[in-house]
């Protein structure tokens, strides 16, 4: 049994609605007006700001290719049964002790010809939340004005093909999690389990004390078992 799981889907499919008929011009629009450039800072490569980087299906794909030992489970596990078990939507990338990226390199990305989807699209990503008056609506940008130059000229046909990729890759995030959520209710149902918080919090808690814990990863609606263990 797992709590509300029926209300977060829905509520992930209302959010996959509006993201489709969210206007691709008028986010074009946006990126024209902000004008990114990259100025090759490597800042958002490090968790001084992005906690971490999840890969959609594909993207795992590749990096198995490339160096398998670069994907970790994504942090903020979802769930945990009753036998101390997580369950994680997906993987995300090793970081290094610095909390740099694993494929930083003297500040240059070593895998940039084959780099992820969320690298390509950044900064632009799209999540509706309230502003600072409670109004929800679209949020566009991350880490504005924190890193890169901004209001260069970006060519019409360039800002388009930004738009269309930045909804691609959230409408792919999105159904994943729906993906995720529907397969993990049907597993949990079938195998007669319960998602706890209490063993969840002291699963965690041991963890951090250095003892071995299972986290099953979503991919391509397999569930690959990761042991996981704290070096301290």
């Amino acid at each position: 049994m797992i709590p509300n799981i029926k209300r977060k889907i829905s509520e992930l499919k209302h959010e996959l609605h509006a993201l489709k008929v969210y206007s691709n011009e008028d986010l074009a629009n946006i990126i024209k007006e902000v004008g990114f450039k990259c100025d090759l800072c490597g800042r958002c490569c490090t968790n001084e700001f992005n906690d971490h980087v999840f890969l959609l299906d594909r993207d795992t794909t590749i990096i198995k290719e490339i160096e398998p030992t670069a994907l970790v489970p994504a942090p903020y596990y979802e769930l945990c049964d009753q036998y101390g078990r997580f369950y994680v939507c997906g993987y995300s990338l090793r970081t290094q002790h610095d909390g740099s990226c694993i494929f930083l390199e003297r500040g240059s990305c070593r895998i940039y010809n084959h780099r992820l989807t969320i690298c390509r699209i950044y900064p632009y990503m799209l999540h509706r939340e309230p502003d600072e008056k409670g109004i929800i609506d679209w949020r566009q940008i991350s880490g504005l004005n924190q890193h890169g130059i901004y209001h260069t000229d970006i060519p019409v046909e360039e800002c388009q093909r930004i738009a269309q990729l930045t909804k691609e890759y959230e409408e792919s995030f999105l159904l994943h999690e729906i993906s995720f959520l529907e397969r993990m209710n049907e597993f949990f149902s079938k195998h007669k389990l319960r998602h706890v918080r209490k063993v969840y919090n002291d699963r965690l808690q041991s963890y951090n004390s250095g003892a071995e814990i299972n986290v099953f990863v979503y991919y391509k609606g397999n569930l690959e078992l990761n042991k996981l263990k704290k070096i301290l």
